[in-house]
């Protein structure tokens, strides 16, 4: 079943002391990962897709009513943009088939095939980059190891992607307790004869100071009303949250839902058992808190640092004088305020910067040097595409030194840059820095 991705904020729990500051990251470093956000998706353990359908998946796995079987929870996210939607009315509508298979060696133990439609009301909406479609599925299959594979196809293009990975499929038997879900909401379910109740968060992140953090967890052979302690640590193994949770339902089936709010930007790992128990005995998950579940930054200092150019400075200054106390509520603040249009769950502004950010890095780089920090990929990332580009490059003989000429009709600019080193680095001319300052300052005057 298809839906249209929702967050839900609530919170519960505590926050465990800051761990001590990490060292500041260089300019250049942040960039890497950036515009990786598959790679980040892909070490938390999720199936990952790229071009020319993008995708992350998850398989989690619960007890079923058949003591033979097990029941597979696969949960599917992608954005409304890798998807070709057509006019449908005063609607929009995208059709994609979806396809899982578990087999052995020998045979396919376990397949499933489906169409779903994703609709949505605005043309703006078809656009999103963010993660806006999720589906997800029940699946009963026999324990065992087995190569499962996810294939998505556009129903209305000819983009498809697979993704196939070894996974064990575990048997209950009455006994144990489930990995920890990852959930946007659901209460789950009461009997093992139903599906739970839930909608699958497939990427197990959450927006930095928005949404609270939900993992469902089913246990069995346990007695209701055992404590289980509850604790989330970064990626440096810093406790960062922690908790104590009582399991309800029966001993046939006990269920926990455990909320994680105020949780500090990064990647982490989720843990759960019963109070006291040895580690081995623990039930573990990673999770992702980061600024955007497109764009992979996960540091407050990453976001500072990428955030040099974008128009409004004085948010920015506002964000880098926060104090780690402060930092959730003043990003709040900060992506209200910057986010021009109130009614989409994306902040346009934020995404057109970033993706300059990247197509500056891409072009620009100059001896080493990230092409964002380099003076072409800043007039770009803050002036955007020039109307005229012309490189001197055949002239250097005549000239002495190589420079190319942007031109920016609209704002009656003309900037040259120059590289005076030899080595590839273009920089601004004193009096092209001077006319660009000049008409940076008044364009954001105007907006």
């Amino acid at each position: 079943m298809s839906f249209l991705a929702a967050g839900v904020g609530a919170c519960g729990g505590s926050s465990a002391p800051a761990p001590a500051a990490a060292p500041k990251p260089e300019p250049g470093t942040a960039v890497s990962t950036l515009f990786d956000a598959a790679t980040v998706y892909g070490t938390m353990g999720l199936i990952v897709a790229g071009p020319p359908l993008p995708f992350v998946a998850t398989f989690h796995y619960v007890a079923d009513a058949n003591p033979g079987s097990t029941l597979a929870v696969f949960g599917l996210s992608m954005a409304s943009h890798a998807l070709n939607f057509q006019r449908d009315g005063s609607s929009y509508t995208a059709q994609y088939h979806v396809e899982v298979s578990f087999r052995t060696d020998t045979s396919y133990v376990r397949q499933f095939a489906t169409d779903e439609t994703v609709r949505v009301r605005t043309l703006q909406e078809t656009q999103r980059a963010d993660e806006s479609v999720i589906y997800q599925e029940f699946l009963s299959v026999p324990p065992g190891i087995y190569h499962v594979s996810v294939t998505v196809r556009d129903r209305n293009g000819p983009a498809a992607t697979r993704r196939e990975r070894v996974d064990t499929v575990p048997q209950f038997a009455g006994q144990g307790t489930t990995a920890p879900l990852a959930v946007y909401q659901g209460p789950g379910r009461t009997n093992t004869s139903e599906v739970p109740a839930v909608l699958v968060n497939p990427r197990a992140t959450v927006p930095y100071g928005a949404d609270t953090l939900r993992f469902y967890l089913e246990a069995y052979g346990a007695h209701p009303g055992t404590r289980l302690a509850a604790w989330a640590s970064d990626q440096a193994g810093n406790e960062i949250w922690h908790d104590t949770v009582t399991l309800g339902g029966t001993e046939t089936l006990a269920t926990a839902l455990v909320s994680l709010g105020d949780l500090p930007v990064g990647a982490g790992r989720f843990e759960i058992g019963p109070v006291g128990a040895a580690p081995a005995a623990r039930r573990a998950a990673p999770f992702l808190v980061s600024f955007s579940d497109q764009w992979a930054i996960t540091n407050y200092d990453q976001m500072i640092s990428l955030l040099r150019y974008f128009e409004r400075q004085d948010w920015v200054e506002k964000l880098r004088q926060a104090t780690p106390e402060q930092r959730p509520a003043v990003w709040r603040e900060f992506y209200k305020a910057t986010d021009p249009v109130i009614g989409t769950p994306e902040n346009e502004a934020l995404d057109a910067y970033f993706r300059r950010v990247q197509l500056a890095n891409q072009r620009f780089r100059e001896a080493g040097d990230p092409g964002w920090l380099s003076d072409r990929g800043e007039v770009f990332i803050t002036l955007g595409e020039p109307d005229d580009v012309f490189d001197f490059g055949s002239d250097v003989s005549r000239a002495g030194v190589r420079g190319v000429r942007w031109t920016y009709n609209s704002l009656r600019l003309t900037l040259f840059f120059q590289d005076n080193t030899g080595f590839g680095r273009l920089r601004l001319t004193p009096l092209s820095r001077a006319d660009y300052q000049r008409i940076l300052a008044q364009v954001r005057r105007k907006a």
